[in-house]
């Protein structure tokens, strides 16, 4: 049961990040990109997210069964 929820949360993870990529590149990442030099929240905030999920995913995967 817990493998299913870390596979989930590793495929899940993974569909974020891909998703905050593609939103680092849209237009409106780019004019916010030309006023405050960073992109839109939500491309970072789906980023982080992705990123943590992610890894939350693989170290549930990697570590030993108690």
């Amino acid at each position: 049961m817990n493998k299913a929820i870390f596979i989930t949360l590793l495929i899940g993870g993974i569909i974020l990040v891909i998703f905050g990529i593609n939103a680092t590149d849209s237009l409106s990442s780019d004019v916010s990109r030309i006023f405050t030099g960073s992109p839109t929240n939500k491309a970072i905030i789906m980023l982080v997210g992705g990123v943590i999920a992610t890894v939350i995913g693989i170290v549930g995967l990697v570590r030993k069964p108690q």
